[in-house]
């Protein structure tokens, strides 16, 4: 981990320590791509997984800072991954962000049960994603 560090956003002045890497969990390429720009452009180290198995492979072998992931995919939910990384010893002190179009209240209360860190909601500014990113450092 980096030293804390100052970034301007806009117009929004966002105090964050760098983590370093971080693991996005999307199936839809676009959201994908959004995603990943905007952490790299903050600065953030970015492995890719298009769904729940491979994250949960990728999570063990590169040991992310912190896991963003969508909860509606195919072959593994988001929830569904959250519980098997917070099962797992080698994982389960990793901060996990939920980001979904999901936006009920249950869905949060939910996503919390399940091990996650973190629930925020698709649309979602750059600013956003990285208070949520921000919020579970450790």
């Amino acid at each position: 981990m980096s030293t804390a560090t100052e970034r301007f956003l806009g117009d929004v002045e966002v105090s964050r320590t760098l983590l370093g890497t971080i693991l996005i969990v999307e199936d839809s390429p676009s959201e994908l791509e959004l995603m990943n720009h905007y952490l790299q452009e903050s600065g953030y180290n970015v492995i890719k997984a298009n769904g729940g198995k491979e994250a949960l492979e990728k999570a063990l072998s590169h040991s992310p800072d912190v896991i963003v992931t969508d909860v509606v995919m195919p072959g593994m939910s988001g929830f569904e991954l959250c519980r098997a990384l917070k099962r797992n010893p080698a994982t389960q002190q990793v901060p996990i962000v939920i980001c979904s179009s999901k936006n009920q209240e249950i869905d949060r209360l939910w996503a919390m049960r399940q091990g996650a860190d973190a629930y925020i909601t698709k649309p979602y500014t750059r600013e956003q994603l990285l208070r949520a990113i921000n919020s579970v450092a450790i």
